[in-house]
């Protein structure tokens, strides 16, 4: 699993990145301690990225594009990688969800009380397979998109330094700016996230590395990457 650890650089204003990105890093060590009282199968690795904000984002040199050319370079088998790309905005209000095209409030929800599991129209197995298991786990509403890159914030984060060497990636979102008003701004502080369905989040990431633990052959690579923080599990011990 992967999570960055960089919050926007500071302009006109500060930000002290709650949401973006504090929150991932926060649900990023809990699942360490979960996976360290039910230890896995194959090691874990657990990598928290730099460089993710702009200007630094879609250049060659961020902690992930890095990260994904080790693994191609060491033609290591991918399994999955899953980016939490801003995990703690959360509220009941009716009309406070944003989308980047118009009507898919129709098909999701106007309310901002859902999590959202993010790919590009290839890795539609792969969503297929994690949505469920996470639904299982908890009652936080998991709602998901496949689409094409055109579509506005498919790609904003690090797992598409793994899509460019072909590896199967998704991200984890409350949707970051398409509903979190203080996104990169002065006001994305801690006080503003809902840790209680931040808890159920990784509860239900937590459900979801059971159940493919379960499907997998031990004697298989496997390699999941979690924005800004990459897990991966190579060893038969944790």
């Amino acid at each position: 699993a992967h999570g960055h650890v960089d919050p926007i650089p500071a302009r006109s204003v500060h930000t002290l990145g709650a949401d973006d990105n504090a929150s991932d890093v926060a649900g990023l060590i809990q699942l360490t301690k979960l996976l360290h009282q039910n230890q896995p199968n194959r090691s874990v690795e657990l990598l928290a990225y730099t460089l993710k904000e702009p200007p630094f984002f879609r250049m060659s040199d961020t902690g992930s594009a890095y990260h994904a050319r080790a693994l191609a370079a060491q033609n290591l088998s991918v399994y999955l990688m899953i980016s939490p790309e801003t995990i703690g905005d959360f509220s009941d209000q009716p009309n406070s969800q944003d989308y980047p095209v118009r009507g898919l409030s129709a098909l999701y929800a106007d309310t901002r009380n859902f999590i959202t599991i993010v790919g590009k129209l290839s890795h539609f197995n792969a969503t297929r397979k994690v949505k469920p298991l996470m639904r299982g786990a908890t009652d936080l509403p998991i709602f998901s998109i496949n689409a094409l890159p055109l579509l506005t914030g498919i790609d904003f984060s690090d797992h598409l330094n793994y899509w460019a060497h072909d590896m199967p990636a998704l991200m984890i979102s409350d949707t970051a700016f398409m509903r979190n008003k203080h996104y990169h701004l002065a006001g994305d502080t801690c006080d503003k996230l809902d840790y209680v369905r931040m808890a159920k989040l990784v509860r239900g990431g937590m459900q979801w590395w059971r159940g493919i633990e379960r499907k997998q052959s031990l004697a298989s690579t496997f390699t999941i990457i979690m924005r800004r923080v990459i897990v991966v599990y190579n060893n038969p011990t944790f």
